[in-house]
């Protein structure tokens, strides 16, 4: 690949030291002594030394395609607007009504089961995985090794290696098919390790968490998560909205935003009851009055379409904390019929 030397240099340029506040910087180890200590402390943790000896063995160096892609993801460099034209598309959703007629029986039983609504399953599975076309390639284990080892998000991603060399010593999958994309994310429903741990559930019955090629433990998995994220059973995620610009600037002068949550939460304002927007001056997209319903909902601002969202949106958010993600995730699921 092009330029992989030069990402190799900058890769070890930036992870050559570590920035500690009021301190000189403090000098990184070179990767082959990190990973001396990921392989001691797995071992602390109680994964054995078959697991961790196997799983490493072909882990050597920094992976430099893996830290440009971190810098590089879409849902932080596009605009709200710009990424729903990319993402939703009429093909998307065509597809994704296909898809959601032709697995019709095995949706409605996991609706059934987890009180999540199929469409906001099948919108997930599109928006991971292409509806399950592309789950990744890479190794997850080199992957995380990698983004474990970059200053960044050094903490988060040590955590999820951990969790990677679990999932391998529990037996729920060989390290052959342990792959994924280069964030760590793995099967159709692209998981992160935790989330695997904590939300894959066997809906076959053949005694796994399939998250790969069994589409009903990969829908079952997804409701799960989004059922223990809060979803509320019969409700929607939200609806776009008409604002002007004299409705904005009471808003901004009288709704604030939120303070606290991951970045996407802080993206959006305070909640607020609907007859509250109402007074504000905020239409339906179409023009027409917002319904009278004891709902609160918060804003959420794009550069030119702007949503109201309710707490099913909130789900979206806790599975990719990103508000481009999660509207794409919401409209898809509303094409659905």
């Amino acid at each position: 690949m092009p330029h992989t030397s030069l990402l190799l240099a900058a890769c070890a340029i930036a992870a050559s030291t570590l920035l500690v506040r009021g301190q000189e910087p403090v000098p990184q180890p070179d990767f082959a002594t990190w990973l001396d200590g990921v392989r001691t402390e797995a071992l602390q943790r109680g994964i054995s030394p078959a697991t961790v000896s196997r799983a490493l063995a072909d882990v050597t160096a920094p992976e430099a395609v893996v830290v440009a892609r971190d810098r590089a993801q879409p849902e932080e460099v596009q605009s709200l607007d710009r990424y729903i034209q990319q993402r939703v598309t009429t093909a998307v959703r065509r597809s994704a009504q296909t898809h959601a007629n032709h697995h019709a029986r095995k949706l409605t039983s996991i609706e059934s089961t987890f009180g999540v609504s199929k469409s906001a399953v099948v919108a997930i599975w599109g928006l991971e995985s292409n509806f399950g076309r592309f789950t990744g390639t890479r190794p997850i284990v080199a992957a995380l090794a990698t983004l474990a080892y970059d200053p960044r998000r050094a903490s988060l991603f040590r955590s999820e290696l951990f969790h990677a060399l679990s999932i391998l010593d529990q037996g729920h999958v060989g390290i052959d098919e342990l792959k994924g994309s280069w964030a760590g994310a793995m099967g159709q429903p692209q998981f992160m390790p935790s989330s695997y741990l904590k939300h894959a559930v066997d809906v076959d019955g053949d005694g796994k968490a399939n998250i790969w090629t069994s589409e009903a433990d990969v829908f079952g998995s997804i409701a799960n998560y989004l059922k223990h994220a809060g979803w509320v059973t019969g409700e929607r995620w939200g609806r776009e909205v008409r604002i002007t610009r004299p409705v904005m600037a009471r808003i901004e002068d009288g709704v604030p935003m939120r303070r606290s949550g991951c970045r996407a939460v802080r993206e959006m304002t305070e909640s607020r009851p609907l007859a509250e927007w109402t007074r504000l001056g905020v239409l339906q997209a179409n023009g027409t009055a917002l319904p009278r319903a004891n709902m609160h909902a918060s804003l959420v601002r794009g550069l030119n379409r702007h949503f109201l969202v309710y707490t099913n949106y909130h789900a979206f958010v806790d599975y990719n904390c990103s508000n481009a993600y999660a509207i794409a995730a919401g409209l898809l699921s509303d094409s659905i019929k």
